[in-house]
């Protein structure tokens, strides 16, 4: 069983699995819904136009342009997309969300290809969450971000990755050097 700095990265490591699993789960659920979307996007759009003009006395008592609204404006658009492009952007979410499912695995059993992983594809998506935080700051990105980073950064100063304070020579001595005295500890417990 371990202690102390292993156990820590353990827990660390299991917290991050889990934040990945949730991630690549509210994934498929997209891509379920484009691919929903992409099947009965006529019915869709016919309930859409008879539903938008019920909503204007609403929007006019709060105050809100609905026809400049931006989450109208989305959905307008999302209707002119082909089915082929809807089709492509599914498949996209279903990629993401199993990159996602592997970082999951990786860390969840503690494996270094794991952290390998999970620091690459991590890294990848940086710039773009960058890009989108220069369009709209909101919490939700970021928090995303901070995790993001904090994830990236935490992977590679603790478990020494690419190299860093002395990679995985120095990585594999010190939780060799952990695993002795956690043995050592048992044996003077019992």
């Amino acid at each position: 069983m371990p202690h102390g700095k292993l156990l820590r990265d353990r827990w660390i490591m299991r917290v991050l699995a889990v934040e990945r699993l949730v991630r690549a789960l509210i994934l498929i659920g997209i891509a379920f819904a484009v691919f929903k979307f992409r099947g009965s996007k006529g019915s869709v759009r016919d309930a859409f136009d008879s539903e938008l003009p019920l909503l204007r006395p609403i929007a006019d008592q709060l105050g809100w342009n609905i026809d400049d609204s931006k989450i109208v404006r989305a959905i307008d658009s999302a209707f002119s997309l082909s089915t082929n492009t809807l089709l492509l952007i599914g498949i996209g979410f279903i990629a993401y969300a199993v990159l996602q499912l592997i970082e999951a695995v990786g860390l969840w059993l503690v494996k270094r290809w794991g952290e390998y992983f999970a620091v690459v594809a991590t890294s990848i998506f940086l710039p773009l969450e960058i890009y989108e935080l220069t369009e709209k700051v909101t919490v939700l990105r970021v928090g995303a971000f901070v995790v993001n980073v904090a994830a990236v950064v935490w992977l590679i100063w603790s478990k020494r990755l690419f190299g860093v304070r002395g990679g995985g020579a120095a990585y594999h001595a010190e939780h060799s050097a952990e695993s002795l005295l956690t043995v050592e500890r048992a044996a003077v417990d019992s």
